[in-house]
């Protein structure tokens, strides 16, 4: 099939465009863009989430058998090349590089390579290649800095959308720069108050009546106020005035300036430009914690998913072509992966599917590092799946039609919707200090027994014995507060619930389980640590008295488990009710001081009131918050009260 290309008679198709005549775009030289990617953080960080995201997921090579099979290739040339794109380079750096030059740029280049016989492609900066001639469909040939031309057909050249013709990409940089370029500016201004010794800009005054100055006057009194700048000698100190002299400041102070609104905004602005929600980037001003699996979904298939299926059809149409065997062959990013949700809903959505159990203990225990166990190979079959005629072992009884749902693990009561095997919070809390205090003692008395197994040549290695059991304990202790956070998560939450929200619409325990969960790794990793230290301590100071120093420590790291056990009953608490307030469209939190000797911020700021997604003036979200100062979190007893706006 024949078609014409015409600067002529077509021209006049578009409006405002005269006969024989196309207005070219004035494009930015690439290296302009290079400088913005080096000198603007904002920029920075949204396009190496963009890359770093990408390159992680993997790309798998497929063939396609039918319309409902298909087959994985991995010995295939497309699935070789993507594996190894050039000697030395890993799938990883190709496809970080990839995406990166076209978030940037808009466009990416690469050149073909027959090394051996083998395609190879090496990747090439934009800012060292450009298109030349040709028409606005197909440009004539690919010029280098290096003064050697390539044909059309020896480079892969990824771009996107251009209003002007079909073989450049505009950078989404372009439609940015001047609020690029009013960010970098406020930085200059910043760095120059800071070079006066934090002084804005401002002028001297000095009264009518006052004695006139002499040239060496008014030299010395020069020399003594820069002395006050950066490389004076007295930055930031305090000039002393003369004759009544007073200073008035010019221009904004850094109030007034809005420095930090002016950041976010710029970092808010970068990633909306590239369609990535603001808190995946760590703007967390108006995330809340019961979005997070819907935020990871939309990362990976409304932010990510553009993204990944251009570059597969891209290898398709620019790489296959060149490769033996193309048939049907097609490349896929491992998104699905990705997409899968968490560990124990991947197990239900399975258990549900097969009809009844599907792996054997012997598959779990290789799964966790365990060895196998005589006659695990059997699959253990429920006698509700073979004779209860459920049609899955995850099935129970049916419920009562005017029963409420149940909440994980906890039955609820009918008269609230609170789940009633929900204990008060002291007795939560005091569950959780028992448990978390008897586990500390075990696993220091199982130390100080190895310790003593092994004390007949004089002090053993403790920090080897306490490696030795650091894992398993890790595990347990994630698992044992894991337990108990859920539990004084739900208290927390349903106490807001209970005043504002009975019927808890809109709220469900479930997506708390993520923050629970790092909660939980996170409180496992200190109280490890703390014990690794006390340990480490003792081996340190050795001596012959290391016996009773070990067992002082152990003591001590009793009692700071107890006193973790407050702190994160605490946290978890607060965070449940904030979790719910979030929910029940709550808009304002109050701060109530608690207990009968609070520090003395807390005290200061009882009544104190903020919006839900503000921190209070003690740098707190919540009582207990794990972000800030441990000053403020220990043995913390305060609470918070929620409203919405008038």
């Amino acid at each position: 099939m024949a078609f014409v290309v015409s600067s002529g008679e077509l021209a006049t198709t578009g409006a405002g465009v005269t006969a024989g005549y196309a207005a070219m775009s004035l494009r930015a030289a690439p290296w302009e863009y290079e400088t913005i990617w080096r000198t603007q953080p904002q920029v920075r960080t949204v396009i190496s989430f963009l890359a770093r995201n990408i390159a992680q997921l993997g790309v798998h090579v497929y063939r396609r058998v039918s319309d409902t099979d298909r087959e994985r290739l991995t010995q295939h040339p497309l699935a070789q090349l993507l594996n190894s794109p050039l000697l030395g380079m890993t799938t990883y750096r190709f496809i970080e590089r990839l995406v990166s030059d076209v978030a940037l740029y808009d466009n990416w280049y690469g050149i073909k390579l027959n090394l051996n016989g083998t395609l190879r492609i090496l990747p090439v900066p934009p800012t060292l290649i450009r298109p030349y001639g040709g028409n606005w469909i197909r440009p004539e040939k690919y010029e280098t800095a290096g003064g050697r031309d390539f044909g059309v057909d020896e480079v892969i050249h990824i771009h996107g959308y251009s209003p002007t013709d079909l073989t450049y990409g505009e950078s989404p940089i372009e439609s940015l720069r001047d609020l690029l370029l009013e960010s970098a500016e406020a930085a200059k201004q910043r760095s120059q108050m800071w070079k006066s010794g934090a002084r804005l800009t401002g002028v001297l005054v000095r009264p009518a009546d006052a004695p006139e100055w002499g040239t060496k006057d008014k030299a010395r009194f020069r020399e003594m106020w820069r002395s006050f700048t950066d490389g004076g000698g007295a930055e930031g100190g305090t000039p002393i005035l003369e004759d009544g002299m007073t200073y008035d400041k010019v221009g904004f102070n850094p109030e007034q300036a809005q420095y930090i609104e002016a950041r976010k905004l710029t970092r808010e602005e970068v990633s909306a430009a590239y369609f990535i929600p603001p808190p995946l980037i760590g703007i967390l001003d108006h995330a809340t914690y019961s979005n997070i699996k819907e935020q990871h979904a939309h990362l990976y298939q409304d932010t990510l998913g553009p993204w990944t299926v251009m570059i597969q059809q891209e290898f398709a149409a620019q790489v296959l072509p060149d490769l033996p065997d193309p048939e049907d062959v097609y490349c896929e990013f491992n998104i699905a992966e990705k997409m899968r949700g968490s560990f124990e809903e991947q197990a239900a959505a399975a258990s549900t599917a097969a009809g009844g159990p599907w792996m054997t203990r012997n598959e779990i225990r290789a799964r966790n590092n365990l060895p196998r166990v005589e006659g695990g190979d059997d699959l253990i079959v429920p006698m509700n799946v073979t004779e209860g005629g459920l049609a899955s072992p995850r099935d129970t009884a049916p419920e009562a039609v005017d029963g409420p749902p149940k909440a994980r693990g906890l039955p609820r009561s009918k008269a609230s919707g609170r789940p009633s095997a929900l204990g008060s919070f002291a007795s939560e809390r005091d569950a959780l200090e028992k448990t978390l205090t008897a586990f500390t003692e075990r696993q220091a008395d199982g130390l100080l027994a190895a310790a003593g197994a092994k004390a007949d040549d004089g002090l053993p290695d403790l920090l080897a014995l306490w490696a030795a059991g650091s894992e398993d304990r890790l595990a347990q202790l994630q698992a044992l507060l894991a337990h108990h956070g859920y539990r004084l998560a739900q208290i927390g939450a349903w106490e807001v619930l209970d005043v504002h929200n009975p019927e808890a619409e809109g709220w469900s325990a479930d997506v708390m389980l993520a923050w629970i969960l790092a909660a939980a790794e996170t409180h496992a990793a200190q109280h490890e640590e703390a014990g690794r230290e006390a340990v480490a301590q003792v081996q340190e100071e050795g001596g012959d008295g290391w016996r009773e120093a070990l067992q002082s420590a152990a003591v001590a790291w009793g009692t700071a488990a107890a006193a973790r056990a407050l702190t994160a009953s605490t946290e978890l608490r607060s965070f449940g009710g904030h979790d719910a307030a979030g929910a029940s469209r709550l808009t304002k939190k109050i701060w109530r001081t608690g207990g009968t000797n609070p520090r003395a911020s807390h005290k200061a700021q009882d009544g104190e009131q903020v919006a839900l997604d503000d921190v209070f003036s003690n740098g707190l979200r919540w009582p207990g918050d794990s972000g800030g100062e441990t000053k403020e979190l220990v043995n913390c007893k305060c609470t918070l009260d929620y409203a919405k706006e008038d």
